[in-house]
């Protein structure tokens, strides 16, 4: 081969590879599974499903959690931290969440006392309808998320509160539909939402 032809294809190869990377950071054919809760007159829960996407994304760490941050971001899901899950039965009612797990694994407790508990670990993701019930119960030592909310809503966080369950189911019926799901733009809770 000669030389111009080599740089012209190895420059197209260059050019190729962020594109690559990043996709590869994203598990296309993931698969999301659904969870609904009943409002048991404490945790008032949601008509939407907890959707929850197993090993959606490849990347871990530091480098996970800038991912998940920017393609959140990139779907208009921010005012993002990271940190963990309180160990204690809570929930949103002004705003809807996403959970991006970047690194270590969790059992967690969702949908409140009478929910499902499940495991979690680095390449998860949730997206947690306002009023849905969540706790971790317990994790491994390095277990942290990323947490973001649609037009980077503001949270408010009301723990097993029988009081604040009337004004909280108000709350939640003026929550705005997200623009977009934060892993998949258009897909994801675009459509398992919109049809409930």
């Amino acid at each position: 081969m000669d030389r111009k032809k080599f740089i012209k294809n190895s420059a197209m190869g260059l050019a190729f590879i962020p594109f690559v990377k990043l996709n590869a950071m994203l598990n296309l054919d993931v698969k999301h599974e659904e969870f609904f809760f009943k409002d048991d007159g404490i945790i008032p829960n949601s008509k939407y499903p907890l959707l929850v996407y197993k090993n959606a994304f490849s990347e871990r760490g530091a480098t996970g959690a800038d991912w998940l941050e920017k393609k959140f971001k990139a779907n208009d899901w921010y005012n993002s931290w990271r940190w963990g899950i309180y160990p204690f039965h809570h929930y949103h009612s002004i705003t809807h969440e996403v959970l991006g797990c970047f690194q270590g694994n969790a059992e967690v407790h969702m949908g409140g006392p009478n929910g499902k508990k499940m495991k979690i670990e680095a390449g998860d993701i949730l997206i947690i309808p306002a009023g849905v019930g969540h706790k971790c119960i317990s994790h491994s030592n390095d277990f942290t998320v990323v947490g973001a909310y649609p037009n980077g809503m503001t949270w408010d966080l009301i723990k097993e509160e029988k009081n604040k369950h009337e004004q909280a189911l108000k709350n939640i019926a003026q929550v705005p539909f997200p623009p977009e799901d934060p892993l998949f733009g258009n897909g994801g809770l675009m459509k398992q939402w919109k049809t409930k």
